[in-house]
């Protein structure tokens, strides 16, 4: 099983190292110690905690969809030319890229600074993890 130190997990959650120390002196996030006698995470415990504790900014659209993968943020750049755009927004820690119409663009009437909803609905979706060999 994967484990994480405290600085480790820190990055990874996106907080500082003193706010884990808070957490696991809260016994918020369980720690045990590794063969070195140093505090490090369970990897499932942390992603059991990292899970429980993320925050997605409210969606400020009131519309159903089957979409599951919605990120709220902010659009940071629009290029466009005649016939296509690419837009990019800011969704929390997250760096989203879409193209489309440039009719589309001045449709949605996006811009840097328009808050907006990415909505990603794919069947593929490709996972990969540091290091490895094949």
């Amino acid at each position: 099983m994967p484990q994480f130190r405290i600085a480790e997990a820190a990055r990874l959650l996106g907080v500082s190292d003193d706010t884990v120390r808070r957490w696991v002196d809260a016994g918020t996030l369980p720690v045990q110690p590794d063969a070195s006698n140093r505090k490090v995470i369970d990897g499932a415990a942390l992603a059991a905690f990292a899970r429980e504790h993320a925050h997605a900014a409210p969606d400020p659209s009131d519309v159903r969809t089957s979409a599951r993968n919605r990120f709220v943020g902010l659009v940071t750049s629009v290029i466009t030319d005649r016939v296509m755009a690419q837009v990019e927004m800011q969704c929390g820690p997250h760096r989203v890229v879409s193209l489309m119409s440039s009719e589309a663009v001045r449709q949605l009437g996006l811009e840097p600074g328009v808050l907006a909803v990415a909505v990603v609905k794919s069947t593929t979706v490709v996972v990969e993890t540091p290091g490895g060999s094949s």
